[in-house]
């Protein structure tokens, strides 16, 4: 009999495709049958506070978590950039999907744009509730102002054409993921070394229970061994940094013919977001785990030893 493999996803229209996604990659690959399951999360519910005045972390996650131990879903799917380093008892990540685009992206109207170091005017309004894209952008430009913004993809957009910010910094894999138009308002797409991504960026990963029998063994046949490799890599620098959801780490990792490459930024902020200053290292290494010990000491070896 086709099993059912009941899903777990948050409402958004990203976390929705992301969720969809999923299940047509395991009807195709395992001829299972597939349903969805809204859960409403902490970061859903709370829209009113920045990411980084959140206490704790996992506000996109736990909830997922809970059904997930409870039974009452047999799979989660998560962006694996919003995915805590800590595993809750009994679960684990059995498939990290091949990554499409680690990328961010810069929007604004032709109006906000100029001769800056992110290509904007003086005093450019930019919305972004990350202290890494913060810390990053206010180095590149230091005469922006950073505005705290939240929201899924489609309500940011209509806050940047509304006039309530001048400029958007966003993961570019989920303006393509929603087919976004973007005419009029791309203003830069960054090399991964120019800006650089959050760790495990662009990837999404597959949870499920560690005794989650039938649909765990399938859900692991869609793992991509390259991606999931890479990810470690940037996970485990972030682990290394002693960091979670709040730390200002830009991290991305890339397999070469000899081993992998990391690209680590990790930013400080002040605490009204007005200043900032960012360190950058490139490492290689032979495996993830020296490649993001390479640049942990590169970074001056801060964290936990």
């Amino acid at each position: 009999m086709t099993p059912l493999v009941r899903i777990g996803t948050r409402g958004s229209q990203l976390a929705l495709w992301q969720a969809n996604h999923v299940a047509e990659l395991l009807r195709r690959v395992t001829g299972a049958a597939t349903e969805l399951v809204v859960v409403r999360t902490a970061g859903d519910a709370d829209r009113s506070r920045a990411l980084h005045q959140m206490p704790g972390s996992g506000f996109f996650t736990r909830e997922l978590q809970l059904a997930l131990q409870r039974g009452e879903v047999d799979l989660v799917v998560h962006s694996l950039k919003d995915l805590p380093l800590d595993e809750p008892p009994g679960l684990a990540v059995v498939a990290v999907l091949a990554r499409e685009e680690p990328r961010e992206v810069l929007l604004a109207p032709q109006g906000a744009r100029g001769q800056g170091g992110l290509g904007l005017k003086p005093g450019a309004v930019v919305g972004t509730s990350s202290l890494r894209r913060a810390a990053q952008a206010l180095a590149c430009q230091p005469d922006i102002v950073i505005k705290p913004l939240r929201g899924n993809v489609p309500t940011r957009l209509r806050r940047l054409d509304e006039g309530a910010v001048d400029a958007l910094l966003l993961a570019y894999a989920g303006v393509v993921r929603l087919g976004c138009d973007l005419n009029g308002r791309l203003a830069r797409l960054f090399d991964p070394d120019e800006f650089v991504p959050a760790p495990g960026q662009g990837a999404l990963a597959v949870e499920a229970r560690l005794d989650g029998g039938v649909a765990a063994r399938l859900a692991a046949r869609l793992d991509d061994p390259e991606a999931a490799a890479a990810t470690a890599c940037e996970r485990h620098l972030l682990r290394r940094l002693g960091g979670g959801c709040h730390l200002p780490l830009g991290a991305h990792a890339v397999r070469q013919a000899d081993g992998f490459r990391l690209v680590a930024a990790l930013g400080e902020v002040d605490a009204e977001v007005t200043r900032a200053s960012v360190r950058r290292v490139t490492v290689v290494g032979s495996d993830p785990a020296s490649t993001a010990e390479a640049a942990w000491r590169a970074l001056g070896g801060t964290g936990p030893s």
